[in-house]
């Protein structure tokens, strides 16, 4: 039997998981910005002070970019409290992390680090090593100039980059005026952009855009001549722009993940969903089934009460991100079941024109799943249930503790919203386990880690658990650098 003091610290920790996976700092549909940072800052900060191997551990879990890079950055700030042991585990987890990190962010990491005059040995070598292992030494300088600058100038970077004498980096850099060319091609092409329209199309997208604009060329002549620059991504957010200026921008939903794909959807007018619905049901299941991988078909009978209602809306900063994590868990989750029933809280029956819509009924949806008996109930909304107020949590306790007491029927809670004023997400029902999520490729991996919050396990089971996902989360870092290393050698 655990020791309260240990059930508690597996609270603790548990809070923090799931504020890191659902918590970005910004504005939500209930609580402003400030809230949610001020609110994250002392998460980081207790958990940092009071379980610090477990707060470097949670780098291996499926938390957001934004509360890694604070991790990492908090552990760099502070690493004279930990013992020399921890310090090496630790920085196997921050680069292990950083290496899976956007680049965008990383560098922004290193300003921030910079600015916070963070200059220990153990961050110059990360920041060395990061830099080392980037794949694309040149289109780093082009595309993301001003971060690297940084990061050279604060880890004391040797710069030996490509060329013929290895200095371009470096003068590119800091000196690109003393070059009248590069060996380069692509630091070459930055250079002629500035006076030469044709060069700007042999860059990346997002510094072609600023040298098109600077040389005062038309958004739809810019578009079509640079398409074949752009990644999937930006292919995605410049397409409804793209539309407007009449630009032929190919579509390319293939490969895009689950979650950012209902993204993408969910941001089409419902006309446009209507027409293209064979288009777009076919690449949201495609995904899905890529996520599911060999558990599609194996979770037996699924029931989902998923939110739709108007809080699901979010915010300016997060525009529809609960309902897009919502549209993504129900496709994923008709992959991984045997036979499965969405029950949406609008009560409409149509995925694919989801909005958000109307109160959030989950008593009444829920009582409707409980009825065909699943084997597995996933309810994903923020827990704001008001239709009538807290049925859904009464409702789950009477079938808890009277109707099902052995638990035939397993229930999870998926909650995308971060309750500032709780520092946690918001839980339908004591008897109920409730997790964080923002991505649905996710969920398998999130309804493990909710039976930790039913509050029947303590801190060694969460430890062991926490434990072996670092184990495979270094192994696998370790594993891609391998591959790196012998592509970049072959």
């Amino acid at each position: 039997m655990e020791s309260c003091p240990d059930l508690v610290a597996a609270e603790d920790v548990l809070l923090f998981v799931n504020a890191a996976i659902t918590a970005t700092g910004q504005r939500e549909f209930r609580s402003g910005a400030a809230e949610q940072r001020l609110s994250l800052d002392f998460l980081h900060e207790y958990v940092r002070i009071n379980y610090r191997p477990l707060y470097a551990a949670s780098l291996a879990l499926d938390i957001n970019d934004h509360n890694a890079a604070l991790i990492v950055r908090r552990l760099l700030e502070t690493a004279g409290e930990a013992t020399a042991d921890a310090r090496r585990t630790e920085g196997r987890l921050i680069a292990a992390r950083l290496a899976r990190l956007p680049a965008p962010r990383v560098y922004r990491l290193f300003r921030a680090l910079r600015a916070a005059g963070v200059n220990n040995r153990r961050t110059r070598a990360i920041i060395r090593d990061w830099v080392a292992a980037r794949p694309d030494p040149a289109l780093d300088a082009v595309k993301y100039r001003a971060g690297l600058k940084s990061a050279a100038r604060h880890a004391h970077l040797p710069l030996r980059g490509p060329g013929e004498d290895g200095g371009e980096l470096g003068d590119f850099l800091f000196a690109p005026r003393r070059r009248t060319r590069f060996a380069t091609p692509l630091l070459d092409a930055w250079r002629r952009a500035h006076y030469e329209q044709g060069a700007l199309y042999e860059l990346p997208f997002t510094v072609a855009e600023g040298f098109a604009a600077a040389h005062g060329i038309g958004r739809r002549a810019f578009l079509e001549r640079i398409a074949p620059r752009m990644t999937r991504l930006e292919r995605l957010r410049v397409q409804e722009s793209a539309r407007a200026h009449g630009a032929g921008v190919d579509r390319e939903l293939s490969g895009m993940p689950l979650t950012r794909l209902a993204s993408y959807v969910l941001g089409l007018t419902l006309d446009d969903r209507v027409a293209r619905r064979a288009e777009l049901t076919g690449a949201l299941r495609a995904a899905a089934r890529r996520t599911a991988g060999a558990r599609a078909g194996t979770w037996g009978r699924v029931a989902a009460v998923l939110d739709d209602s108007y809080s699901t809306t979010g915010s300016r900063q997060k525009r529809r991100r609960p309902l897009a994590t919502a549209l993504a868990c129900h496709f994923l989750l008709e992959a991984l079941a045997e036979s499965y029933l969405p029950l949406w809280t609008s009560g409409r029956r149509d995925a694919l024109l989801a909005h958000p819509y109307g109160p959030t009924p989950l008593g009444m949806r829920v009582l409707d799943a409980l009825e065909h008996a699943p084997e597995r109930l996933v309810i994903v909304s923020d827990g704001w249930d008001n239709a009538p107020p807290g049925l859904a949590g009464e409702v789950l306790r009477v079938w808890r503790t009277r109707l099902d007491p052995r638990g035939a029927t397993s229930v999870v809670h998926l909650n995308p919203v971060y309750d500032a004023e709780d520092f946690t997400v918001r839980r339908l029902s004591p008897v109920v386990p409730t997790a964080g999520v923002r991505d649905a490729e996710d969920l398998p991996a999130l309804v493990q880690l909710a039976r930790f919050a039913e509050g029947r396990t303590g801190l060694a089971e969460l430890r062991a658990h926490l434990d072996e996902r670092v184990r495979q989360f270094l192994a696998e870092a370790e594993a891609e650098t391998v591959r790196w290393t012998e592509g970049a050698a072959g």
